[in-house]
């Protein structure tokens, strides 16, 4: 190669480099080699010094959740039928990763109480601010009203999205760690194409949408309910059951790992008579010439199948692995199983709560398994965060990493099947030496 690029040595490549800026021979001070199985070991000693939520107690929320994802999930989406599948545009040759998405959607429609899901999104960001623009689109009006109580991420997100558009994005502020439904009220008129709630909200927050949903009605507006963990909805009412006219949010928590925040899983359900204003895919069962079932891309309005201005969504990828995996984890648990999870998971943040020192208070109202934690002041916060880090507890989200708003003084905590009372009792004495 140095001969075919016309040079004598490898330096003279970087002989546009200052000399200074050289390494020298040595100057590395590397040490000895070691054989695989000396450097195996050496990686995996460093490895063991990490923390992680395997090997701590995991209170983080937020909108990722630490929930147990059964081997089954991995063994499945790891065979190569699964993990090469790429998009099912042949259905002849696509038919099994066109069943899984058909199953896929669905379970989830079943779970948020929806008439029909498509066949996911990036995550739930876009997917929130992928249905407001299906809203406007359906109202054929260009006011969104947002609630301060959906995840900022999600706000953040639909903000950009809508920047550029005509019409405006009014963010309405909902008190203290909750979502004010009369303030939301308020801010509806008839140019409102629709409102955007979170349920339960980012704080964790449940609370009765019925008094929303008939304001939605009287100004013709549409009902946008957010949720990042699906799970909720094995235990409480399912947005469909709250009038919901779009639900969207992350799937996160149905068999896939917390991952660094990624890949995750993005839902987008809505009810049946606005299916064609759906962005994504949608898969269908049908029967071929033969009487044979068969499954097909039922939907798939985008720009690269029709024209651009009627398409409904530039998104061209569904998360297909994800959503194998949450298919797998849903047949998995079954019905039974998931309201195990959504029982342990509200049970132990009762359990946390209802024991808080005098110097700690959680916020009021009910609430799934989230929930923000006030300490009298900002040092009292700072050590019991260390204390819990001594003790191999991952304490909490500080609310102004997330929230601009944030104070320093709260700390954003959620609870998962994956908290045991052992867990609950080692937080507890933490927040005791933190007096």
């Amino acid at each position: 190669m140095l001969e075919a690029v016309g040079v004598s040595d490898i330096r003279d490549l970087f002989a546009d480099i200052p000399a200074e800026f050289h390494l020298q021979q040595g100057a590395l001070n590397l040490p000895d080699g070691l054989s695989e199985a000396a450097i195996v070991r050496k990686f995996t000693q460093a490895a063991d010094k990490n923390r992680n939520a395997g090997n701590t107690a995991c209170f983080l929320g937020g909108g990722t959740y630490h929930h147990f994802v059964p081997a089954v999930v991995d063994y499945v989406i790891s065979r190569g039928e699964f993990l090469t599948a790429y998009t099912p545009y042949q259905p002849e040759i696509s038919q099994g990763t066109l069943q899984t998405l058909f199953e896929f959607q669905t379970m989830i429609a079943r779970l948020t109480g929806m008439d029909v899901a498509n066949a996911s999104m990036y995550e739930a960001a876009t997917a929130t601010a992928e249905g407001a623009l299906m809203a406007r689109r359906i109202s054929r009006k260009n006011r969104v009203v947002l609630a301060a109580s959906v995840n900022p991420r999600y706000r953040s997100v639909t903000a950009n999205y809508l920047s550029r558009l005509d019409g405006e994005c009014i963010e309405v502020a909902c008190g203290e760690f909750g979502t004010d439904i009369d303030k939301l009220i308020e801010a509806i008129d008839d140019a409102t194409a629709c409102v955007i709630v979170q349920y339960p909200d980012f704080y964790g927050s449940v609370y009765d949408l019925a008094l929303l949903r008939a304001a939605c009605d009287a100004h013709k507006c549409l009902l946008v309910v957010a949720f990042s963990d699906i799970s909720a909805f094995a235990l409480i009412e399912s947005p469909g059951a709250l009038g919901a006219d779009i639900a969207v949010g992350s799937g996160q928590s149905l068999g896939i790992p917390m991952g660094y925040g990624g890949p995750h899983l993005g839902l987008f359900t809505c009810k049946q008579k606005y299916v064609r204003q759906m962005p994504g895919r949608v898969c269908g069962m049908t029967k071929d010439a033969n009487g044979k079932r068969g499954f097909v891309l039922t939907l798939s309005t985008r720009e690269q199948h029709i024209r651009r201005e009627k398409a409904t969504s530039n998104i061209c990828s569904n998360q297909g692995l994800m959503c194998t995996a949450a298919a797998t984890y849903m047949t998995l648990m079954g019905d039974a199983g998931l309201a195990t999870v959504a029982h342990h998971s509200a049970a132990a943040l009762h359990a946390l709560v209802s024991n808080l020192p005098e110097h700690v208070s959680a916020a009021s109202g009910a609430h799934y398994n989230e929930t923000v934690l006030s300490f009298t002041d900002h040092a009292a916060r700072g050590r019991f965060l260390a204390a819990a880090q001594a003790d191999n507890i991952f304490g909490g989200i500080p609310l102004e990493r997330i929230e601009q708003d944030g104070q320093a003084r709260h700390l954003l905590v959620a609870t998962t099947e994956m908290v045991e009372q052992d867990d609950i009792n080692r937080y507890l004495s933490a927040l005791e030496a933190a007096r």
